[in-house]
């Protein structure tokens, strides 16, 4: 079995009229799919982390992405399929698209 990784990409502004309460049952609806699928998966906070590239030789280090940016990743999965085919089945199943987010799927090299 192969193992591929759902990348969710996320539009902050989407929760921004989300209740407290509504974010709890949205969270309990992810986790509900975990077990499901039998997925390992992690949130990513929210602070949007440190981007690294080198220019001009120089390594440059800079917060990212911006409150401004209109798509974050959000989170990832990680769930075994046998083939691209069976791991869209699998994402497509995925809470992630019901509230407007995008599911990037890559396989894993082993």
């Amino acid at each position: 079995m192969a193992q591929f990784m759902l990348l969710l990409h996320e539009n902050p502004a989407d929760f921004d009229n989300v209740s407290a309460g509504e974010i709890q049952a949205i969270i309990k609806e992810y986790g509900d799919w975990r077990i499901q699928v039998a997925a390992v998966g992690h949130k990513l906070k929210d602070e949007g982390g440190r981007h690294l590239q080198l220019h001009n030789e120089q390594l440059r280090v800079v917060d990212g992405p911006y409150a401004e940016a209109k798509e974050v990743m959000g989170g990832y999965f990680i769930v075994q399929a046998a083939n691209y085919d069976e791991a869209v089945k699998v994402a497509q199943s995925c809470p992630h698209l019901k509230y407007g987010g995008r599911i990037e799927l890559r396989e894993i090299e082993e």
